[in-house]
């Protein structure tokens, strides 16, 4: 295969967002964003911190029903399926709905595979949800990560879905993790398209095992 997903340079953005839902976090909410995309937000990490603190799930023979766990929550809050649609871009809208489902599970499978591991690791983050704005049934939801006396502003994209808000893409110093992702797919999409594309991540998602 002439291309590959390797260094993953920019990834950082999704590994930071797992990280504010790492042990040892606390969240803020503003009490006039208790409903709302924040309002949407906050339980999702909220079971995070109870997955990661549960002494019951620790252990490397808990490894498979906690990242199981982990996964099961992120996805509560996260469309992962939304994700995928715009990092394909156009490509989405010409493949079948088969290799589109195929698409998703693949992408939420390479995510799980790169940074789950740092996730169960960290600790000592301090997240505090400080403004969010709606324009129609999109919303952008800011919070800010303390560590050890810095602050970094993070920005969750999200959109309605029925009567809930979820995350479809976050936005860290100007980084987006769907933008980094189609930067990354874009060539190989122009020189071995959607099938080349999905061998790729196929290999990369072997890779871990």
């Amino acid at each position: 295969m002439s291309k590959s997903i390797g260094k993953y340079k920019l990834l950082p953005v999704f590994l930071t967002l797992l990280l504010l839902i790492s042990m040892g976090f606390t969240t803020q909410v503003k009490a006039n964003e208790s409903g709302g995309p924040s309002g949407s937000l906050k339980p999702v990490l909220d079971e995070l911190i109870s997955i990661l603190s549960d002494d019951g799930l620790k252990g490397d023979n808990m490894k498979v029903e906690r990242r199981q766990k982990i996964m099961s929550s992120i996805a509560s809050g996260f469309d992962f399926r939304e994700m995928s649609r715009r990092v394909l871009g156009r490509t989405w809208n010409g493949i079948s709905e088969e290799q589109k489902d195929y698409f998703v599970l693949q992408m939420t499978k390479l995510l799980e595979n790169v940074y789950i591991g740092k996730l169960e690791s960290y600790s000592g983050q301090t997240v505090e949800f400080v403004g969010e704005r709606i324009k129609g049934n999109r919303a952008q939801v800011t919070t800010l990560i303390e560590n050890n006396g810095a602050k970094l502003p993070v920005h969750y994209i999200m959109q309605k879905a029925g009567t809930t808000w979820m995350v479809y893409d976050i936005n860290i110093e100007g980084v987006s993790l769907i933008r980094n992702y189609m930067e990354q797919f874009k060539s190989i999409l122009r020189n071995e398209q959607f099938e080349g594309l999905i061998k790729v991540i196929e290999e990369k998602n072997k890779s871990f095992l």
